[in-house]
């Protein structure tokens, strides 16, 4: 089954063909490790994790996601806690681990730091200058975006409506507004490295680009991040790595990943309107969290709430209730994945058609009489949630999770919900939420002071 992605460079769905079918590269933009990340900046490692699994059950991938450890930021929180930036870096590098882990996203092949690659970084800037691509003034050493005719290919829109919709520093040693930063000097309280150019530190783009060469390649096949990345970084990122690799391409595909939005709003640690990724894994089922940022197609923004969360909480609780079911149907190994769930995920990673896939086994699961029947929907709902890191943990661990307190008050809260419909007389709303207490062994009394539950 040909896969297809959208390919934000021609605007348009393409089946993937690697360059290499024997070693297919991937390069997802990392973290800058200052702070705890928010919610949103978990959207393109958990899309991009499925993406990964996909290929590699059809290719042998290399997947690189970098983590950017020298920048402004992580300087100015150094300087105002008084310590060296590596113990920003290492703090919040250890962090942004744990918590990808607790998210279910495996590891990636390779995880390049940018204070590792300074001798690879100081390079390809040579390479720049020596192909008139680049220039040193002041101290600093800027692109030239004049010296690169596709200049503004990627974002597909003139530069100076470009410029106006980002910060872009003006500067006397500038040639032109849009030139931007490779190397930049270092006073003596911020972190610095030899260059030809003096004591300075990289810019962001030229970071990326240095580190996607070093393990992936001069082209690589897949070039992924998030849509509000496209422009200045991955258009920058473009055209220093064309200049550098004499013309080449530099990505086949590049994959954007949509924003999550907050009461309409793009979630931004400038804006304020952020939930950290790291209280929330705390708060929530890790894989409520995962099966949330998976219900909307990649593409599209993520409208983000604490009612998405519990309607993913729910609908596990469904799925883990028909497991709990099927616990006595045993089931063989399998590589394949169901057919109608193989498609979607070829199809530019449809992600909530598989969800909607996964719902209707799991129904058709639970009235299944057929033994055969039964094993064949089981292994189906098993395989086609694995593909996505769903339905991981043990039903039991499942709806054991949390204190008694947090659990008898969650059921209650359904209780009270299957109340307020039959109240409102949606008769099928309340019918389910039973259906869904039942299913977890939660059984429903009618008495003279009003419903009861218990567990059976």
């Amino acid at each position: 089954m040909q896969l297809h992605l959208y390919n934000n460079l021609h605007r348009r769905l393409e089946p993937f063909q690697p360059l290499d079918p024997a070693r297919v590269t991937m390069y997802l933009c990392g973290p800058t490790v200052y702070n705890y990340v928010h919610i949103g900046n978990a959207r393109g490692p958990v899309v991009f994790d499925v993406l990964a699994a996909l290929l590699r059950r059809r290719y042998t991938l290399v997947y690189a996601r970098n983590i950017t450890d020298v920048d402004d930021k992580i300087n100015q929180a150094a300087i105002e806690q008084g310590v060296p930036i590596s113990t920003i870096t290492d703090k919040f590098t250890a962090v942004y681990r744990e918590d990808m882990a607790r998210l279910g996203v495996a590891p990636q092949d390779v995880e390049p730091h940018a204070t590792a690659h300074m001798p690879q970084i100081i390079a390809m800037i040579e390479t720049l200058i020596a192909g008139g691509h680049a220039y040193a003034a002041d101290g600093h050493v800027l692109f030239s975006v004049a010296s690169f005719a596709d200049y503004g290919t990627l974002s597909r829109r003139p530069l100076d409506e470009m410029l106006a919709g980002a910060r872009v520093e003006v500067a006397p040693y500038k040639r032109d507004p849009g030139d931007f930063v490779l190397w930049k000097p270092s006073t003596p309280d911020l972190p610095g490295w030899d260059s030809p150019w003096g004591i300075g530190r990289p810019g962001w783009h030229i970071e990326c680009s240095a580190m996607a060469e070093a393990h992936l390649g001069e082209t690589i096949d897949i070039h992924g991040g998030g849509l509000d990345l496209q422009f200045p970084h991955h258009e920058n990122e473009l055209a220093q790595s064309t200049c550098a690799h004499g013309g080449k391409v530099f990505a086949r595909y590049w994959v954007h990943n949509g924003m999550l939005n907050m009461a309409g709003a793009k979630m931004s640690k400038s804006v304020g309107n952020v939930s950290r990724l790291h209280e929330l894994l705390d708060a929530h089922p890790p894989e409520a969290l995962r099966y949330a940022l998976l219900s909307a197609h990649y593409r599209q923004p993520l409208e983000w709430s604490d009612g998405l969360i519990e309607q993913c909480v729910r609908t596990l609780d469904r799925l883990y209730g028909t497991l709990r079911e099927l616990a006595d149907v045993a089931v063989p190994a399998r590589d394949s994945l169901p057919e109608a769930i193989e498609a979607a995920l070829c199809d530019d990673l449809n992600t909530p058609a598989v969800l909607a896939e996964l719902s209707g086994i799991a129904g058709n699961a639970r009235r299944a009489t057929d033994a055969g029947e039964r094993a064949r929907l089981k292994s189906d709902l098993l395989a086609g949630a694995g593909i996505l890191g769903l339905l991981r943990d043990d039903p039991a661990a499942w709806f054991s999770r949390g204190s008694d307190a947090d659990a008898d008050a969650r059921i209650q809260g359904i209780v009270d919900a299957r109340n307020a419909a039959k109240k409102a007389r949606d008769f099928a709303t309340a019918d389910r939420l039973r259906d869904d207490l039942a299913r977890e062994g939660v059984l429903l009394e009618d008495t003279a002071g009003g419903v009861r539950w218990r567990r059976g």
